[in-house]
């Protein structure tokens, strides 16, 4: 039988950077709706927004790939399927993980006319979502808006 969970957990947003001007309370408010829309409010997660350099390297320590890139995730639950919902069974395991966003390289990447917010949080939640379901399938998924930007 699983843990009780609180209602909500915290949501830690980071701006480690500083090559694009960040409002971390509209980024939060964003990671907040995709949170609730997909039922995983009760858990913790954590935002850290990071610059080309930065996710350049954490590119080249976890992926060997010397290249920045859009967003880097580090799942809490390493082996669950795409798509399911952690069922912890000990309060402090209601955990998704980390996720580091490559500001710069999203920033740069964006559109005139895109909201900078709606593409950080829509687009990592997409790259997730495809990084998952390609670890499970064996396949090399990616988003149909990868060159939009």
């Amino acid at each position: 039988m699983g843990a009780v969970a609180p209602a909500a957990m915290s949501l830690v947003v980071r701006n480690l950077q500083r090559a694009v001007p960040l409002r971390r309370a509209r980024l939060r408010e964003k990671v907040q709706a995709v949170r609730r829309a997909l039922g995983v409010q009760r858990f913790d997660l954590g935002v850290v927004c990071v610059d080309n350099r930065k996710i350049q390297q954490i590119n080249r320590i976890y992926r060997d790939k010397n290249t920045p890139t859009d967003v880097l995730s580090f799942p809490f639950y390493e082996n669950l399927k795409a798509g399911d919902i952690p069922q912890p069974e000990f309060p402090d395991d209601y955990n998704l993980g980390d996720i580091f966003l490559g500001v710069e390289y999203i920033f740069q990447h964006c559109k005139e006319n895109e909201d900078y917010y709606d593409i950080l949080t829509m687009y990592q939640k997409e790259k997730q979502v495809l990084e998952e379901l390609s670890r499970h399938t064996g396949t090399r998924l990616q988003p149909l808006s990868r060159d939009l930007f």
